[in-house]
């Protein structure tokens, strides 16, 4: 098949992709291409690239995927007005069998539909755990979406949901059940072959054998619920003698009121904040951590909770994640609650029989499940039954 993916931003070096909706675009790509697919990006000169980065109105090729970054005149999140893409849309959207689009309010999804509608070319909408009218409290989002978010979910052939809690979003705001997809994120197995040895992270950072890690790794964001586990390892630090609770990630806004916060609990010494860890440090501190948290507000699909799980790291997560539901049995799931969260955690750090158990069905379950390899077969099969549908339609 020739399939066009469409996403406002998409680095040219896989290793800029982090961990986000890119990331996601380049493993789909990626993994058609090596199933024999021809695989295009539209996408913009976007994030501060350098034009440089890019063959700018040429196309760039991404491990065997072609790559056209359109460059933009105006940006405002990511919104990037790039024009080069509506000549290019006019000239070549017939050529696609089906496009997948991964923002349905960005400037690029926008161009799009308009020229699938008129050709009659089937496209899959992806909002990546953010449904038309729940993208927030930007003003600028909302007026996007009911100027064209509503008529981009209503032409859809299909829509993917991660989870089964954006299935319920998206049938509340009305969409058939039987346009619905639910297909997960996945995650590169072959990056988790060849773990760093254990001791590699507490060496760096001079975190004794004998202590626990509870290890919490992400955005330092109000949303994550930090502050919940913050109050819960309080209470961690009068029943247990050596715990450390180590928080990795780049600041959201919310670190400053997050070290007040510890600062007036006086558990300064018993936190480290590392900052962003990524590749070979990451994986040190998931393999050195002897549980990890996620104990947010509200969260789609945490690529972080699989990587812990691909690492063989115990994980707890809040019945506020869209990921809850898999870690039934080989994980915690607590309410949003101070102290379910720290009896859950004193329940794995007290029993290591549990913590073994716990951390290889959790490998287990990624690797048979969450592999990229696993994840596009679906994807294949919601292209397929797309453009079938878009064939009888037109007869």
């Amino acid at each position: 098949m020739k399939i066009l993916q469409i996403c406002p931003i998409f680095p040219p070096y896989p290793q800029n992709f982090g961990s986000g909706v890119t990331n996601v675009v380049y493993h789909i790509s990626k993994e058609l291409v090596r199933r024999g697919h021809e695989v295009t990006v539209y996408t913009s000169t976007s994030l501060g690239l350098r034009k440089k980065m890019y063959h700018v109105n040429n196309p760039t090729s991404v491990d065997g995927i072609e790559v056209h970054a359109f460059q933009y005149t105006l940006g405002y999140y990511t919104f990037f007005i790039t024009p080069g893409i509506i000549t290019a849309m006019r000239k070549n959207i017939r050529k696609f069998d089906v496009i997948h689009l991964h923002d349905n309010i960005c400037f690029q999804s926008i161009i799009c539909h308009h020229y699938a509608k008129r050709y009659n070319i089937p496209y899959i909408l992806q909002t990546h755990g953010s449904p038309p009218r729940m993208v927030g409290e930007r003003k600028f989002k909302w007026m996007l979406d009911i100027a064209f978010g509503s008529r981009i979910l209503r032409d859809a052939s299909k829509i993917i949901a991660l989870t089964k809690t954006e299935d319920g979003q998206l049938k509340n705001i009305g969409v058939s059940e039987d346009k619905i997809e639910i297909v997960p994120n996945g995650i590169e197995i072959s990056e988790y072959d060849n773990l760093p040895k254990r001791g590699d992270f507490r060496k760096k950072y001079a975190i004794r054998d004998d202590e626990k890690i509870i290890l919490y790794l992400g955005r330092i964001h109000k949303i994550k619920g930090i502050d919940l586990l913050v109050n819960a390892f309080v209470d961690l630090v009068k029943e247990l003698d050596d715990v450390r609770l180590v928080i990795v990630g780049g600041d959201s806004g919310f670190l400053s009121t997050l070290k007040k916060q510890i600062n007036v609990l006086n558990i300064d010494d018993n936190i480290l904040f590392t900052g962003p860890l990524y590749e070979r440090d990451k994986l040190e501190a998931y393999v050195d951590a002897d549980v990890y948290v996620l104990p947010s507000v509200y969260e789609t699909f945490p690529v972080t909770v699989l990587e812990a799980m691909a690492c063989g790291t115990p994980v707890i997560v809040t019945d506020r994640c869209g990921i809850a539901n898999i870690l039934d049995k080989v994980g915690c799931v607590v309410e949003y609650d101070k102290d379910q969260l720290r009896v859950a955690i004193l329940k794995i750090l007290s029993d290591e029989g549990l913590k073994r158990r716990f951390g290889d069905d959790c490998k287990k379950l990624v690797v048979e499940e969450f592999g990229w390899s696993a994840i596009i077969m679906q994807i294949e099969k919601v292209y397929k039954n797309a453009t079938s549908v878009t064939k009888e339609m037109t007869g």
